[in-house]
């Protein structure tokens, strides 16, 4: 196995310098980097992940905290990791997946984190009542949260507010007044927010929310989706249109909808919350408001990158907003108003 006194015999350099090199240090001249470089490619160099740790004081790992019971199976959220991941790995982090047990010994968070020696740590969408992650946001780890509201720690989100706006006034301008809203839990940050904006938007749009048009999907599936639209389906004057706060629950919606004999969008508008790329394939092809997932991801890495290298300085807490968008496709239909 070459090790890095074999790259330093070969190049002519000290060990001391083939190291910076290898550790991405900048004092070092572009001749001399390129030089040992070259070499560590020719001779298939791969540096100890234990002598890396040793030289650096790090561990080049950074945890993931993510959304109980749906996790990564949901594609938002498996969006927003993979563009994390590509970010912090060019940088030469590897991510680490965390539960609450190590063994069979339950651990908070934060000391499953400091077990492993964590650089930083990224918690994604997980409920606001969590009781160990003000402790981990509290902690010496640096931090950065997705889809989470905090005055502690960074916070990157969709903007859910203005795209329960864009969506209430998209249906508005087709004539729908008895538009309904399948939320999300409120435990959660993104469900939270888009219920306000609906409520807000209706508001500001002049429309009535009727009596039972406020239905809980659950946590962003297809099956609370579903069984949300069928109790809207249930009331005495069911609603003309239905956002749904994201586009799995639309999905249930709309399995719903045809299992009652109706029709989208003749009998019944619907438009969800995420532009998974799924939805652009049913029929009809779902209106959705598009949250772009890349975006959040790398912001949320630049964000984390910046803490871990600046420890030594006070940490600068930032909340961004992502822009979202509405896409318009087949799921909603323009009403025709009624001649007296």
């Amino acid at each position: 196995m070459t090790t890095i006194y074999d790259i330093a015999k070969k190049t002519g350099f000290s060990i001391s310098t083939v190291s910076k090199v290898l550790n991405n240090y900048t004092d070092v001249g572009d001749k001399t980097r390129k030089i040992i470089n070259d070499a560590v490619k020719e001779m298939g160099y791969y540096p100890s992940s234990s002598a890396r740790t040793l030289s650096t004081k790090k561990s080049w790992t950074i945890g993931v905290v993510n959304v109980e019971k749906l996790g990564l199976e949901h594609p938002f959220f498996s969006g927003v990791i993979e563009s994390f991941m590509k970010k912090v790995e060019a940088a030469g982090y590897d991510l680490l997946f965390v539960s609450d047990k190590i063994g069979n010994k339950s651990q908070t968070y934060l000391d499953h984190f400091r077990y492993r020696g964590v650089d930083g740590v990224i918690i994604v969408c997980i409920s606001k009542d969590d009781p160990y992650m003000d402790m981990l946001i509290e902690s010496e780890i640096p931090t950065v949260l997705i889809d989470i509201e905090s005055r502690k720690a960074s916070v990157v989100s969709s903007d859910n507010h203005y795209g329960s706006e864009l969506a209430v006034n998209y249906l508005a301008s087709l004539g729908h007044k008895k538009i309904a809203h399948i939320s999300a839990e409120e435990r959660l940050l993104a469900g939270a927010h888009r219920l306000e904006g609906f409520m807000q938007a209706m508001k500001k749009n002049d429309l009535h929310i009727q009596d039972g048009y406020i239905v809980s999907g659950g946590v962003f599936t297809i099956e609370g989706g579903k069984e949300a639209m069928e109790r809207l389906l249930d009331l005495s004057e069911p609603p003309t249109a239905v956002f749904a706060a994201g586009d799995l629950m639309a999905l249930g919606a709309l399995m719903a909808i045809r299992e009652r004999g109706l029709d989208v969008p003749n009998d019944i508008s619907l438009i969800g919350f995420d532009d998974l790329q799924m939805i652009q394939y049913t029929t009809p092809a779902l209106t959705s408001i598009k949250q772009d997932t890349a975006l959040i991801g790398r912001t949320a890495a630049t964000i984390l990158l910046e803490q871990m290298n600046n420890e030594d300085e006070p940490q600068q807490h930032v909340s961004v907003k992502v822009p979202v968008s509405l896409v318009e496709r087949d799921s909603c239909k323009k009403l025709t108003p009624v001649k007296n």
